[in-house]
């Protein structure tokens, strides 16, 4: 894995909208419907959309900051784009905050 960008991470997660989707990912069968979870791909982003009651324009904004920072991985598969956690970057971070704070 390359060096994680802290700055960019802390810019991500300063955003409540954007913690609680990471918050729906970590447990995405408590938040979504057993349709919407692709196990192999993650949550479709219209489901996150859905749920939020967002536009889908506010909600690519706040997605596109959350892989940005490496925080969500999308996975494209035909017209849909799925997400899922970067646990190894969400761990990486949260030993660094650890270590220096």
């Amino acid at each position: 894995m390359s060096k994680i960008d802290e700055n960019l991470i802390h810019k991500a997660l300063a955003n409540p909208f954007r913690r609680e989707v990471l918050r729906w990912l970590k447990t995405p069968d408590q938040h979504f419907s057993r349709g919407c979870i692709d196990l192999g791909h993650g949550v479709p982003v219209n489901a996150i959309q859905a749920r939020s009651g967002l536009s889908q324009s506010n909600v690519s904004v706040h997605v596109a900051a959350l892989v940005d920072a490496e925080l969500l991985v999308a996975t494209r598969v035909g017209q849909w784009v799925f997400l899922t956690r970067n646990e190894a970057v969400i761990h990486a971070f949260a030993a660094q905050i650890s270590l220096h704070l």
